[in-house]
C-alpha cells in the first residue's frame, strides 16, 4: 500500500491517493485535479475509488470532476443525502481495493454526515495500518462541532464520544492522515505537522487528553475563532454537485474602457489580487483588494459577496488564472474577466485612480499620539487578546463589511494587521464604504512593536 499526500497552501488541506498495484483511491479530492490523474499516470495506475469524508465547509471538492474524468465510483456518507451519483457509506461498510481494506466508522462531530476511513493492508496483516480521519482529528487537534447553529454542544458530545470509542481503540501505531493542516480554520490549534499516528496523538493532542465529557464540550464550544462566510456555502456546493471545472471558461482579457464599463454592474465585483504595496501605490477606486500571495481562498470566501460576476485586477494572465482557480476552490464559478494590461494599462488610459498610503511605525504613532489618526487593529480576536495595543480600536478586518458605520468618514485611519496584508483587505472595504482618509501600517503590529510603540 502506497499512500501520497498533497497538501494545498492557503486552505490548508490535504488529500491522499492510496494505491495498491494497479489502481488507487483518492481521499477527499480537491477541485483542482490535474494532480492526481497526473501521479496516477506517472505511477501507472487507474484511478477506481474517490472517498469522501465529509461535506466539505471550506473547500468546494473535486469529487464530480475526478470521477467524470475517470469512471471511478464516488463514495460519501450515507447520512450527506448528496444529490449525486454516489455509494452511500454508514458504520460497518467496507471497500475493497485490491488487498487493502477500508472499514467505515461514522464519526459526527465537525460535521453530522462525517465518517473516517480505517485502512488495513491484508497482504501484511488484519491490523488497521491507517486512518484517514478527515476533519474529526488532525495533528494536534480535533474538528470544531460549531459549524452548524444550535447543534454545537450536540455534535462536541457526539465528538467526544467517537473519538474515544472508536478513534482512540485503534493500534497506536496506526498513521493518522487529516484532511487539514495548521493554517485550516477547521480547527483551533492543529499542529504543522501533516500526518501523525494515533498513540502520539492520544499522548500529546490537547482535545484528547479531556477525560471528562462536560469540560470536553465546554473546551469545543467556548472561544473558537471566527468561521468564514462560505463554510455555509460550501458544503451545500458539495452536496448538490459542483459544476464541472471543464465548463468553467478561463476569465477573458478585457481593454481599460469596455473594463470601466463593466465595473459599474450592481452584479459585478471588482477584485485586485495584486501585491498590497501594489494596491497601496495604484489602484481603482472600489476595488476589493486581497493579495493572491496570502490565505486568498480563505479571504476571498470569507468576505466577497456570492453569486456575483468577479472581474480581476492581476499582473498578468498567469496571476488571473491561479485567482480564478483559487476562488473555485471556495465557490466562485463566475470570474468572468481581468484588466488586459493591468494597472498599467488602466493609467495610460487616463482613467481614475486611488492609493492607500503605508506608512512607518514612528509616523503612524506620531499621528495617533498628536489625535490626528485612530489605530484600528484588524487582527482576530485571539490575536488581540494576546497582546492589545494601547489607544488602538479593535474591529476584525472581516466585520468591518458592517461595522464600518461605527466609525467617522471624516477622520483618519491607520488599519493595522500583523503584518499588512489584512490591512489592505480592511483598508479596501473601508474606502469603498466612503472613508477616504485610510493608510495601511508598514510591516504591521510586528513593526509596532519592534519600534517599542507596542507590548
Amino acid at each position: 500500500m502506497i499512500i501520497q499526500q498533497f497538501f494545498v497552501p492557503g486552505i490548508a488541506h490535504s488529500s491522499y491517493i492510496v494505491a495498491g498495484n494497479r489502481g488507487c483511491a483518492v481521499i477527499d479530492p480537491e477541485r483542482d485535479i490535474g494532480r492526481y490523474l497526473d501521479a496516477a499516470q506517472q505511477m501507472g495506475l487507474s484511478i477506481t475509488h474517490i472517498l469522501e469524508t465529509h461535506l466539505h465547509a471550506d473547500f468546494v471538492s473535486g469529487h464530480l470532476d475526478l470521477a467524470e474524468s475517470t469512471g471511478a465510483e464516488i463514495y460519501a456518507p450515507k447520512s450527506g443525502n448528496c444529490a449525486f451519483p454516489h455509494v452511500a457509506l454508514s458504520e460497518g461498510d467496507g471497500i475493497q481495493l485490491e488487498h487493502i481494506r477500508f472499514s467505515v466508522i461514522e464519526t459526527a462531530g465537525h460535521t453530522p454526515e462525517h465518517i473516517c476511513y480505517i485502512a488495513t493492508d491484508t497482504s501484511r496483516g488484519d491490523t488497521p495500518v491507517a486512518l484517514f480521519s478527515g476533519d474529526t482529528l488532525f495533528v494536534g487537534d480535533v474538528g470544531r462541532p460549531d459549524l452548524f447553529p444550535g447543534r454545537a454542544k450536540e455534535l462536541a458530545s457526539s465528538l467526544y464520544d467517537n473519538l474515544h470509542t472508536k478513534i482512540m481503540t485503534l493500534p497506536d501505531e496506526c498513521e493518522v492522515y487529516p484532511a487539514h493542516g495548521a493554517g485550516s480554520l477547521c480547527g483551533r490549534a492543529m499542529a504543522a505537522k501533516r500526518t501523525s499516528t494515533v498513540g502520539y496523538e492520544k499522548k500529546y493532542n490537547y482535545a484528547l487528553q479531556i477525560a471528562d465529557r462536560d469540560e470536553f464540550i465546554r473546551a469545543l464550544t467556548s472561544d473558537m475563532p471566527a468561521a468564514p462566510d462560505h463554510f455555509s456555502r460550501c458544503s451545500e456546493i458539495n452536496r448538490a454537485g459542483p459544476a464541472l471545472m471543464s465548463t468553467l471558461p478561463d476569465p477573458e482579457p478585457v481593454e481599460p474602457k469596455p473594463f470601466a464599463d463593466r465595473t459599474g454592474s450592481p452584479g459585478t465585483v471588482l477584485l485586485d489580487v495584486r501585491s498590497y504595496q501594489a494596491f497601496s501605490g495604484m489602484h481603482i477606486p472600489g476595488t476589493w483588494h486581497i493579495d493572491i500571495s496570502g490565505s486568498f481562498s480563505t479571504q476571498a470566501g470569507w468576505v466577497l459577496p456570492p453569486g456575483k460576476e468577479i472581474l480581476l485586477v492581476t499582473e498578468d494572465v498567469r496571476q488571473a488564472n491561479v485567482a480564478a482557480l483559487q476562488l473555485r476552490r471556495v465557490g466562485f464559478d463566475q470570474v468572468a474577466a481581468y484588466l488586459k494590461g493591468g494597472m498599467l494599462a488602466w493609467g495610460t488610459a487616463a482613467l481614475p485612480i486611488s492609493r492607500v498610503p503605508v506608512i512607518s511605525p514612528a509616523e503612524a504613532a506620531d499621528c495617533i499620539g498628536s489625535g490626528d489618526a485612530v489605530l484600528i487593529d484588524v487582527r482576530s480576536a485571539e490575536e488581540r487578546e494576546a497582546s492589545a495595543v494601547k489607544n488602538s480600536i479593535h474591529i476584525p478586518w472581516h466585520d468591518l463589511r458592517t461595522r464600518h458605520a461605527e466609525l467617522d468618514p471624516g477622520r483618519h485611519y491607520i488599519a493595522m494587521c500583523r503584518g499588512s496584508q489584512r490591512a489592505s483587505i480592511a483598508a479596501s472595504i473601508l474606502k469603498m464604504n466612503g472613508i477616504d482618509h485610510v493608510s495601511n501600517l508598514g510591516g504591521g503590529f510586528t513593526a509596532y512593536q519592534r519600534a517599542g510603540f507596542a507590548p
